[in-house]
Parts: C-alpha cells; sequence; structure tokens
C-alpha cells in the first residue's frame, strides 16, 4: 500500500517536538503506516528536512498543483492507495481537485469541533471522517464518521517504562477553555503539589485566578517539548485533565500521551460521551461528570474525589493498556480499512 501523509501551512514543524495536535496526529499515522508495511511518502514542504535520511519526502502540497502540470501527472503515475490529510482538506476545492485525478481513498480525523466540511466532504468509503468520542460523532452525524481514539507522536518522544512519579501535573495551553485552575484547586483540597506545564495563552485568565496559581503548592514548568515534556508527565503520580464548561474537546493528545508514559488519570467532565470518557476506563483513570451550573468549588471537590481514586491505579497496567490503546500502527490499519 502506498500511503502519502500530507502536511498543510502552519506554526508548528511536521513532526513538532511538543505542541501542535494535528501535527503530532500526522506523524503518529506515518510512523504507524511504516510500522504496518505500508510504503509512506511524507508529502508537502512542512516535513523536517532531516527526515530524507529515512523517509521519502516529497515537498508539494495538492492545493498548489496546477491541472495538466507534471507535478501532477507524476503523483497520478505514483499510484496512491490511502492520503491521510488534515480535517480541512476534502472540503477545499483545490485539494479536491487534484485528489479526484488520482483514484485513491483519503481519511483524516477531526481535530476541531466547530469546522464545517462542505456536504460532499465525506461518503464514508472513499473519503473518511473520523471522530474521538460520541459527542463528536453526534457532532458530525451528516458526515457519516467513524468512532476512532486518534495517537498522537512527537519526534524523539519516546516513553521509557513506567515510574510511580511524584507530585500531580496538568498540562496543556493556559487559558479559560481549558481551566486549569479547577486542578490546582482539586489539587489544594488534597494538600497535594502541582505542576502546570504548558504556555499561557492568556493572561487575563491567569490574573483572574492569580491567588490560587500564586499558592505554594503550584510550580510553574512553562512550555516543554520532546523528551522533557514525556518526563514531566512520566514523572508525575497522575494527570489531572479539565476544560471549560461550553468547551467541547475535539480529541485532546493528552490522553494517549498520559497513558502511554504510564500515568494514570483524573478527568473533569460537565457531561457524557466526551473524550475522557472515551479515553479512560477504571484501569486507567477516574472520571467525574459536573453539571455545568454547578460552581467551580463543587467542580473541584468532585475533581479531587477523582484524583484519590484513581492514586490507586498501577502505573505499569496504566502503560501496558495505554500503549495498545494509544497504538499507532493500530491506529493506522482502522484509518486504511473501508
Amino acid at each position: 500500500m502506498l500511503v502519502g501523509v500530507c502536511d498543510f501551512p502552519g506554526s508548528y514543524a511536521f513532526p513538532p517536538a511538543g505542541y501542535g495536535g494535528i501535527e503530532r496526529w500526522l506523524w503518529a499515522v506515518a510512523v504507524g503506516a511504516r510500522a504496518a508495511g505500508a510504503d509512506v511518502r511524507l508529502l508537502g514542504p512542512g516535513w523536517l528536512p532531516e527526515l530524507e535520511a529515512e523517509w521519502v519526502r516529497k515537498p508539494v502540497r495538492l492545493e498548489d498543483i496546477t491541472p495538466g502540470s507534471l507535478a501532477e501527472r507524476e503523483l497520478k503515475a505514483a499510484g496512491y492507495d490511502l492520503l491521510i490529510v488534515g480535517h480541512e482538506y476534502p472540503s477545499l476545492p483545490a485539494w479536491v481537485r487534484t485528489w479526484t485525478q488520482l483514484d485513491c481513498d483519503v481519511a483524516t480525523f477531526q481535530h476541531s469541533p466547530v469546522f464545517q466540511h462542505a456536504e460532499s466532504a465525506f461518503d464514508g468509503k472513499r473519503s473518511r471522517l473520523y471522530c474521538y468520542s460520541p459527542e463528536m460523532i453526534e457532532r458530525y452525524a451528516a458526515h457519516q464518521p467513524v468512532q476512532e481514539l486518534a495517537v498522537h507522536l512527537g519526534l524523539h518522544e519516546e516513553e521509557p517504562p513506567a515510574t510511580k512519579g511524584r507530585d500531580l501535573v496538568w498540562l496543556g495551553r493556559i487559558d479559560e477553555e481549558k481551566a486549569p485552575h479547577l486542578a490546582v484547586r482539586a489539587a489544594q483540597i488534597l494538600g497535594h503539589r502541582i505542576r502546570v506545564v504548558g504556555p499561557v495563552f492568556s493572561e487575563d485568565y491567569v490574573r483572574s485566578h492569580e491567588k490560587l496559581f500564586s499558592a505554594d503548592h503550584v510550580e510553574w514548568v512553562g512550555e516543554l517539548g520532546g523528551p522533557a515534556k514525556t518526563a514531566a508527565i512520566r514523572e508525575a503520580s497522575l494527570f489531572v485533565y479539565t476544560y471549560d464548561r461550553t468547551y467541547v474537546e475535539a480529541g485532546a493528545a493528552v490522553f494517549g500521551e498520559s497513558l502511554r508514559a504510564g500515568t494514570p488519570m483524573a478527568a473533569l467532565t460537565w457531561r457524557d460521551g466526551t473524550c475522557a470518557q472515551a479515553a479512560l476506563c477504571d484501569r486507567t483513570g477516574a472520571t467525574t461528570v459536573v453539571p455545568p451550573d454547578a460552581d467551580d468549588e463543587t467542580a473541584s471537590q468532585a475533581l479531587a474525589e477523582a484524583i484519590e481514586r484513581a492514586s490507586a491505579l498501577d502505573h505499569a497496567q496504566v502503560q501496558a493498556i495505554g500503549q495498545h490503546r494509544f497504538d499507532p500502527t493500530r491506529h493506522f490499519e482502522a484509518m486504511a480499512a473501508r
């Protein structure tokens, strides 16, 4: 099988060493495809040039190809069986025009809860959309989505054997949508230390919770990438997951990252059918569902109870389950099957 994994214009490298959800997903699919025995070509100029020592890199984007050009003829002659692409592209007319000349399948994963696809983007067979959770399946039901857990990998982020770790960790972008103040308060209720890892996206949000964020039990780590990011997760006793009441998580990378590293999770959700419930089980974490009209203190108390439940889980077992559940080879094979 010949598989093309397409990049797109973006602010992160391909593959990124830390953040960049769709970019990390595309790299995981490329890694999984190769492990499954496929012939993989990295399409687009965004892929790191140093990958050429081990990968076939073709710096061409389908949406930029002129009809009838040599580039189009070369793509068609290659005989691609499957293209893996970011979720916007099956609705981009210029990209679709070139893709239809190739007579191959296309598969993508929905990484946004709000992007609107063209009505003709997916037929459920030759063009396929995958979604992480029942909540996302429902939002994109018109496009015949398939439920599948996304796998995300970075460069040089291989997970060492699990360890018990210490302290709690929260990782992500620091803003209202991700609501880390709830994790910080839950840790405070329990008398635990917590490390907050990630870039600040909203200074106003941080100031609005200044008393919590400046408390003695909080360690601000900043943005980490590569092995340092993996180590921050692995060396924690527990990963605490939060988000705001109105936010819809399309397919958070942190679930796979934490479980693959062997770190159990405690997750706060505001409804059923979310990514947390799709990713976790009673052997890998604890999820609490809090009514969205509850106040922050009630939510933090419920999250603290989830932290206590998840704290007894075995890290080695969590890692074994995580590396099976979030295996890139299995993920690719699921997406490659009609």
